[in-house]
């Protein structure tokens, strides 16, 4: 299986969010740097990390919904420290957990978390054909 495929089922990003992290040197496959793209692992001998945190499939995807308040960004960690949704979800009880999709930080709205990565592909790439609905409160006139 490629290295980035096995990535996202596992739930760590999507395909393309772990192409970004195998070209940043962020996962190694048995110690070693894996910045190849398309590098073939066995899932069942090969040990595979992502900063340094052991990737295993998941035994089942985990799928949560959070109401983004005001003043959170939709990221997992900011390298600025300023508030992000990661400290609004359980993290540490579900590794590989991400935003499908992102909310601007002074927006409000249903965001989905998973640990799929297909599931995050469908529902975001221009081909899926995935339509969203906005709701906007406008403060003055258009």
């Amino acid at each position: 299986m490629r290295l980035q495929r096995f990535l996202a089922r596992a739930g760590v990003a999507s395909r393309r969010g772990s192409e970004d992290l195998m070209t940043a040197g962020r996962v190694t496959v048995n110690g070693q740097v894996a910045t190849e793209l398309g590098t073939k692992v066995d899932v069942d001998r090969d040990h595979i990390e992502v900063d340094g945190m052991p990737v295993k499939l998941n035994q089942g995807a985990v799928y949560l919904m959070l109401y983004k308040p005001t003043g959170y960004l939709t990221t997992m960690s900011d390298p600025q420290e300023r508030p992000c949704v990661a400290d609004l979800v359980p993290r540490d009880r579900f590794p590989g957990l991400f935003p499908v999709g992102r909310l601007d930080r002074d927006t409000t709205g249903l965001l989905l978390f998973t640990t799929d990565g297909d599931l995050s592909q469908d529902l975001l790439h221009p081909s899926k054909h995935v339509y969203k609905t906005y709701q906007a409160l406008v403060d003055g006139h258009l």
